[in-house]
């Protein structure tokens, strides 16, 4: 894309290799989530970009590489190692938890530092690892929200509780359940579908035998479109309620008209923070509309930086003690500081509906105080 080109010729002229600090972006490059890869590798680009300009980290000039791991965990890993062959030091990545796991052990042996930008399965912070943070929150904390939304505006009513067999896709599911559990609410449904599929006839039949007033998605936004698709073609009109997997306008493209009242839970829309105003014009100058997953992604960057500078080193060993030191840092996301896990400190999720906009298209808006109904 037009930006990492930009970004691949500024580090060109970047000076000697002695004057470098290596990153990766390792991410869904090409594959179903290709779109939320673009938003990883637009990101990192342009923060590289931006810090180098003003004269990079410690002194140094930033280079990055970047690995494709199309979502699967051998590629991940895979990724990981030639990082790790290419003297990588800092790596922003990966998008889905279960190639984030193994990729972060990886990580670890070789002394590398990791931020993820998206993967929220808690499982990723609770291996008691030095190397592994996230800028974005934990799926126990956006279960919770989605299931208390469930049980305020939906008690009493019949919920089907879908997911794609995943570590990020059914342990969001399953920690919605449990938040609803706590609120007296079951699901009548709970079915696991096969990621890359195509034809979900079978599962919108059940969906429909249920009389599910709310279909809750536990997923990503290429196969969550086309259930929505085919639960409209069948005649189903409960709504769909999903996670951050879904956060990208390629859900709208794959689900048609259908997604409109779709509900989600996701941070509160960066691009609106002062704070990225103008990173966020940046991207614009460029084509590029920064959504979902793309500041998530330059913050990754920018902590990093904040850090070395701070342990006055680039030894990542040392630039993560800065960051579980409680130090607060920066950034286009607003200001962040980290626990001892790695995780954020703050709570990142808010409700969404998705509607059509005054252009025609259906994207997705923050409902005020979380209240969707208000948006009707």
């Amino acid at each position: 894309m037009t930006l990492a080109l930009a970004a691949g010729f500024a580090l060109a002229a970047a000076g000697t290799a002695s004057a470098q600090v290596k990153f990766g972006m390792a991410g869904p490059i090409t594959g179903p989530s290709a779109a939320t890869g673009a938003q990883m590798k637009n990101g990192v680009a342009q923060a590289v970009e931006d810090i180098n300009k003003a004269g990079g980290i410690l002194g140094k000039q930033i280079t990055v590489e970047y690995g494709d791991d199309v979502s699967d965990p051998k590629q991940g890993v895979s990724v990981a190692n030639n990082f790790a062959a290419d003297g990588v030091r800092f790596v922003i990545g990966n998008y889905n938890s279960g190639v984030t796991m193994p990729s972060s052990e990886v990580y670890q042996e070789n002394g590398i530092l990791e931020i993820t930008p998206a993967s929220t399965n808690p499982q990723v912070t609770e291996r008691k690892m030095w190397n592994i943070f996230r800028t974005c929150g934990r799926d126990d904390q956006q279960g919770q929200v989605a299931g208390a939304y469930i049980v305020k505006h939906f008690k009493g009513k019949k919920i089907a509780v879908v997911h794609d067999k995943t570590t990020y896709g059914k342990g969001l599911a399953d920690e919605t359940i449990k938040a609803m559990a706590k609120g007296g609410m079951k699901p009548v449904l709970y079915e696991g579908i096969n990621v890359g599929e195509k034809d979900y006839s079978a599962l919108v039949s059940k969906i429909k035998q249920s009389g599910a007033d709310l279909v809750y998605w536990g997923g990503l936004y290429t196969e969550g479109g086309l259930i929505v698709r085919q639960m409209r073609d069948q005649g189903v009109k409960a709504p769909l309620m999903g996670g951050d997997g879904i956060t990208s306008d390629e859900f709208a493209q794959v689900g048609g008209p259908g997604v409109e009242g779709t509900l989600m839970t996701y941070g509160p829309d960066p691009r609106n923070k002062p704070e990225a105003k103008a990173v966020v014009a940046e991207f614009r100058a460029k084509k590029f509309e920064p959504e979902a997953y793309t500041l998530y992604s330059y913050a990754g960057v920018q902590v990093v930086k904040q850090a070395a500078e701070a342990a006055k080193s680039l030894e990542p060993k040392k630039v993560a003690e800065k960051m579980h030191s409680g130090m607060h840092f920066k950034t286009v996301i607003g200001d962040l500081s980290y626990d001892k896990k790695g995780d954020i400190t703050r709570l990142d999720y808010v409700m969404y509906v998705w509607k059509k906009q005054p252009d025609g298209k259906i994207s997705y808006v923050e409902c005020p105080g979380s209240d969707c109904s208000k948006m009707k």
